[in-house]
């Protein structure tokens, strides 16, 4: 008996601090960011943008493109919405869909307006979201040879957007600055869904720090700014740069996070991408919409990110750029990993109550040496560094929406862990079956909601 609680100890003892080494690890990465956006921010305080002078002299023509496959319950309200509140002269929407969705087809089609265009993809759906936008990438070189002038810009939206009334505008003005960057990134606003206050609501804490703070210190390095495939302009002539070297595609059809790659190689042809914060009124203008609300759908969504950003990213792209890219992208696929390492700190933490008990209650296991000195050290140094991520996360929600979501920070962290570690696992599992496959991944889509049934949606 003796012996087998000598080899607990070590083995306990061990476990802890290769863990503990990891996550310290992990903590000074994060605090780096963290660091850097404080310094950067005071160095470099954001420039505010006057709303009356946001639309410039001649407004340019964007081409928006929203692919939707199944997506007959959102995408009518979406679309009614956008076209009714869109502040913006100059916009032609185009509207992917499929032969064998006929419900997604006459919802269009009940829509009456001549900014309106849709693709029908010649392959039945779902293939990928890839496909159906270069489906649309096709329809409107077509409808820009049909009116004899190019659009200025490419933006993207998903079929279950809330589009900000001035976001175009607010494209515009960067786009037709001095120096105008190759892609305007928008923040994304998960909206707040009260049946659903831990899964959904893990998204507003993560998005509040991402699009707060991590990708303005990636903009901030002149590291590349990837896309999120929503509320994002692309300059057109650089687009068809990449369309040209891709056979005319300019999304990735073999990819699962086509806009996350979008904005990576707009960054290797010397595209500058920027993300703009900008508030009316007191309000982000921002694209807002729902995340999945149930266990699964979430882990679903993120299995999907795991494997197309951090798993086949690494494949596909490589580490490319310089010192600040390289570490952006090492922080994009390090995620999978810690997932799995907070999977096993949880569990290990219940080994250590264990441990716990046995002291007290058990006479012979009394005896066993406590931990060294220097493990305390590093363990009291990774709560600290908890707590500051904690204290973080809470003020970037607080920031964004208010008291009562950054008192739910806390709790939603534990839960995003939980999801983020089972999204691995999912993640893992298909990287692993997809190797050696021939032909591009199906589209692994959740279903989505737009506010309010009746297609009410917030304001602005």
């Amino acid at each position: 008996m003796a012996d087998l609680l000598a080899t607990w100890h070590v083995l306990l003892h061990e476990a802890l601090l290769l863990l503990a080494f990891i996550i310290a690890v992990n903590g000074l990465d994060d605090l780096a960011v963290d660091l850097a956006y404080i310094c950067l921010r005071l160095r470099r305080p954001a420039a505010p943008v006057l709303v009356p002078a946001l639309a410039p002299a001649t407004p340019p023509a964007f081409a928006i493109l929203i692919p939707a496959w199944d997506e007959a319950a959102v995408i009518g309200p979406m679309l009614r919405r956008l076209l009714a509140t869109q502040d913006w002269p100059d916009f032609t929407l185009f509207v992917g869909l499929y032969p064998n969705d006929p419900a997604g087809q006459a919802v269009v089609a009940a829509i009456a307006d001549p900014r309106l265009r849709v693709a029908v993809n010649p392959r039945p759906g779902p293939t990928t979201k890839a496909d159906c936008l270069n489906r649309l990438w096709a329809a409107m070189l077509a409808h820009e040879a049909q009116q004899g002038r190019r659009f200025a810009a490419v933006v993207l939206h998903d079929a279950e957007d809330v589009v900000h009334r001035l976001e175009l505008a607010l494209m515009a003005a960067h786009l037709a600055g001095p120096d105008p960057p190759a892609m305007v990134q928008l923040p994304v606003r998960p909206l707040i869904d009260p049946a659903s206050p831990l899964v959904a609501g893990h998204y507003i804490d993560e998005f509040a720090q991402s699009h707060g703070k991590d990708l303005l210190v990636r903009q901030w390095l002149g590291a590349a700014l990837p896309a999120a495939g929503v509320g994002v302009a692309f300059d057109r002539a650089l687009m068809g740069r990449i369309a040209a070297a891709q056979g005319g595609r300019p999304f990735a059809d073999d990819s699962l996070t086509e806009d996350y790659e979008l904005g990576i190689k707009l960054h290797a042809l010397g595209g500058r991408g920027v993300l703009v914060r900008h508030h009316v009124d007191g309000q982000l203008v921002a694209t807002a919409e729902h995340f999945p609300a149930t266990l699964a759908a979430a882990v679903r969504q993120k299995a999907r990110w795991a494997q197309g950003i951090s798993l086949a990213g690494w494949d596909r792209i490589g580490w490319r750029g310089g010192l600040a890219n390289r570490w952006m992208l090492w922080r994009d696929r390090k995620g999978p990993g810690m997932a799995l390492v907070s999977l096993a700190a949880y569990g290990l933490a219940g080994l250590i109550a264990l441990d716990g008990l046995m002291r007290q209650w058990w006479p012979p296991a009394a005896a066993l040496p406590p931990l060294s000195q220097g493990l305390v050290a590093l363990l009291w140094w990774n709560f600290a560094l908890l707590c500051w991520r904690l204290l973080l996360r809470a003020l970037f929600t607080a920031r964004v929406e208010g008291p009562v979501e950054a008192l739910l920070a806390t709790p939603r962290a534990a839960v995003g862990n939980i999801i983020n570690a089972l999204a691995t696992l999912r993640a893992l599992a298909r990287y692993v079956a997809g190797l050696g496959r021939h032909g591009p991944p199906a589209w692994d889509k959740t279903v989505h909601r737009f506010p309010g049934g009746d297609g009410r949606a917030p304001a602005g």
